[in-house]
């Protein structure tokens, strides 16, 4: 079960990027070349380094990183939340 955002974990960044809020997505896929497909529920958080590498932070405490190279980026948004945020 996902953890509501009131509930989410508390997030502690302790480096000098800079994180983005992404909570109107329900989730986001990556899918890389070969089909291999990576799945985010409820992604909280996000940094886009100068490499292209993903940094997200989900509603279950989770840290995730993905390396540049995807092909296709997908995500659905909440209900009635924006599509698009950046």
């Amino acid at each position: 079960m996902v953890a509501q955002l009131a509930d989410a974990p508390r997030f502690e960044n302790a480096t000098d990027l800079a994180f983005e809020d992404i909570s109107s997505e329900r989730y986001r896929e990556y899918r890389f070349r070969g089909g291999d497909v990576v799945r985010i529920e409820a992604p909280l958080k996000l940094n886009v380094s100068e490499s292209g590498g993903h940094r997200i932070f989900d509603a279950e405490g989770v840290s995730h990183y993905i390396p540049a190279g995807w092909i296709h980026l997908s995500w659905v948004a909440k209900d009635g939340q924006p599509n698009f945020v950046k």
